[in-house]
C-alpha cells in the first residue's frame, strides 16, 4: 500500500457519504415521550473526515446538501472543523422537500438491558440524489491531490445512483493512486443482503483497506465465519483469520482487513477491541480490550476506522500501532454524546501511552 507524500496532495483524506441531522431525547429517554430533542450532525463516512480533522489532518467531505437551514447546519458543522466541502453537491430547496431534503435520524441512547435504537427519516435525501458526473473526481484526486479516500456501504445502499457514483469514485481513485478504504456497514433497514452482495462484490477490486464486523462480511460479501453463534456475540480469532484468508484469496488487491470486536454485557457496558489483518505479513494484530462504560455507542466503528487511518497517515506504517490507535479512538469516542468525535490528538496519544482516567487538573 503506497501512500502519497503529504506534500504532493492538498488533502490527506476525502470521504464520500451522507451526513444527516440526528435528533435524540435527552439522556436515555424514549422518542415517543420526548418533549425536547438534542440535535447532532453526523453520518458514517462523514464522521471519519470529521474525526481526522479533529486529530489534525487535512480532510474533505463529498455529499449532498440542500440550500436551506438544515443544509446550512451540516455545512457549518463541517466548516467549524476546517473540513473542505468544496466538492459537495448543493440542491435547491422547493420549500417542501418533495424531491430532495436533508436526511434525519432519531436515535435513542440505550441503557442497561435496553439497547440503543435508530429510526431513519432519510427518503429522497440530497446525498442519495447525487449522480455520475456531478463530482469532478479527476480534479479532486488528480489536480488537487488526495492521499486517502474513504467510503462505505451506508452510502452505496442509498440509491441506484449512489451505487453508480461510488463505482465512479473508486475507479478515479485507482487512476490517481489514492489509497481506498471501505467500511461494509450493513444496514438491514436500507437494503437486503442479496442486494448488498450484488452491489458490493464488484467494488472490492478497487479497495485497499476493508473494514467490517462479522455480520458485515456475511451479509455484504457472503463470507461466513466458523464458530460464530447465531447472536454474533463472540468472534473466534481462528475463524476470523480463516475467513479473511478466503476474502484476500478472492481479492488479492486488499492490503488490510479490519474488524471491531464488541461484547455487549448491557447497553451501558461493553468490552471493546479490534483486529487488523496485515495481508502482506499474513498476520493478525489484536488491540487491547477496553472495558467501556458507554455513553453513546453510535459512531464507535467510525471512530475505529478514523483512528487507524490517522496512525497510518501520520507516518507510522506499523499495523499493530494502527489497530491500537483505532481501538483507543473508538473507545474514547463512545464516552461522549453524538456521532462525531470530540477527541483530540493529545488525548489519543495519552491513552495509547497508557494514560489512565484520573482527573486532569
Amino acid at each position: 500500500m503506497q501512500l502519497k507524500p503529504a506534500q504532493d496532495a492538498a488533502l490527506d483524506l476525502v470521504s464520500l457519504g451522507e451526513c444527516m441531522i440526528r435528533l435524540s431525547p435527552p439522556g436515555h429517554d424514549r422518542i415517543e415521550f420526548a418533549p425536547t430533542f438534542e440535535v447532532y450532525v453526523g453520518g458514517g463516512e462523514y464522521n471519519v473526515a470529521y474525526a481526522l480533522a479533529r486529530l489534525g489532518l487535512r480532510t474533505g467531505w463529498v455529499g449532498g446538501l440542500v440550500d436551506n437551514p438544515l443544509g446550512a447546519m451540516v455545512r457549518n458543522h463541517a466548516r467549524s472543523m476546517g473540513i473542505d466541502i468544496s466538492a459537495t453537491v448543493v440542491f435547491p430547496f422547493d420549500g417542501v422537500g418533495r424531491k430532495v431534503r436533508m436526511g434525519l435520524n432519531f436515535t435513542e441512547v440505550g441503557a442497561g438491558p435496553r439497547g440503543s435504537a435508530t429510526l431513519y427519516d432519510r427518503g429522497h435525501s440530497a446525498t442519495s440524489q447525487i449522480k455520475r458526473g456531478d463530482v469532478d473526481w479527476d480534479d479532486l484526486f488528480g489536480r488537487r491531490g488526495v492521499r486517502w479516500f474513504h467510503t462505505g456501504g451506508i452510502y452505496t445502499c442509498l440509491s441506484e445512483s449512489s451505487r453508480q457514483v461510488v463505482a465512479e469514485a473508486l475507479a478515479a481513485a485507482r487512476r490517481h493512486g489514492v489509497v481506498v478504504s471501505y467500511d461494509l456497514n450493513f444496514r438491514s433497514r436500507l437494503w437486503s443482503s442479496a442486494t448488498a452482495i450484488a452491489a458490493t462484490r464488484p467494488l472490492v477490486p478497487f479497495i485497499d483497506v476493508l473494514i467490517g464486523n462479522e455480520e458485515d462480511f456475511q451479509k455484504v460479501l457472503s463470507y461466513k465465519i466458523e464458530g460464530v453463534n447465531a447472536n454474533l456475540t463472540t468472534l473466534p480469532i481462528d475463524g476470523y483469520a480463516a475467513m479473511v484468508r478466503r476474502v484476500v484469496a478472492d481479492f488479492p488487491n486488499l492490503s488490510l482487513v479490519g474488524t471491531t470486536l464488541r461484547e455487549v454485557t448491557s447497553a451501558s457496558r461493553n468490552a471493546w477491541s479490534a483486529i487488523l489483518f496485515d495481508v502482506a505479513a499474513d498476520k493478525i494484530h489484536q488491540a487491547p480490550t477496553y472495558d467501556l462504560e458507554v455513553e453513546d455507542r453510535v459512531g464507535g466503528g467510525d471512530g475505529f476506522a478514523s483512528g487507524f487511518i490517522w496512525s497510518l497517515l501520520s507516518g507510522n506504517p506499523d499495523a499493530q500501532a494502527a489497530v491500537n490507535a483505532g481501538t483507543a479512538h473508538g473507545a474514547l469516542l463512545q464516552t461522549t454524546r453524538g456521532d462525531t468525535s470530540q477527541v483530540d490528538a493529545g488525548e489519543l496519544r495519552n491513552m495509547l501511552a497508557g494514560g489512565g482516567a484520573r482527573i486532569v487538573r
